[in-house]
């Protein structure tokens, strides 16, 4: 018979904590929705500027919605296949980490806004301060 204290340890701290709790879960081709959206912002951003610029050459609107969910869609499919091939074997916040530190290393001047303060950027030989006795 279990009891609903059996999960507890006597100090009173649980015996199991889920180590996947807070994690956001996969929903499309590998990615979060966080990447996803990332994702999917970039490429159509992309594709925005190229059907202005080929609804401008061919003189026709329609090719600019066109091309921006043309865009879109494709950025998703090549973005997911990208994204999941350089996350694999990393820890689920490698690439947030990673995007941080780009900004950090290129716009110093949003570091702050980024969260990009509270990392390390120091390059060269780390020493311990030890000293090894004889």
């Amino acid at each position: 018979m279990t009891h609903d204290t059996d999960h507890l340890l006597p100090d009173g701290t649980l015996r199991f904590l889920p180590s996947r709790l807070n994690r956001q879960p996969v929903i499309v081709l590998g990615l979060t929705a966080d990447e996803m959206w990332i994702s999917v912002a970039v490429s159509a951003v992309i594709g925005a500027g190229l059907g202005v610029g080929i609804a401008v050459m061919f003189q026709s609107v329609a090719l600019a919605p066109t091309t921006l969910m043309l865009c879109t869609a494709l950025g998703l499919l090549v973005g997911g296949k990208l994204l999941r091939r350089h996350k694999r074997g990393k820890p689920e916040t490698w690439l947030y980490r990673y995007l941080q530190y780009v900004l950090a290393m290129r716009w110093p001047v949003l570091t702050a806004w980024v969260g990009g303060a509270d990392l390390v950027r120091r390059s060269g030989r780390w020493s311990t301060r030890r000293s090894r006795r004889l």
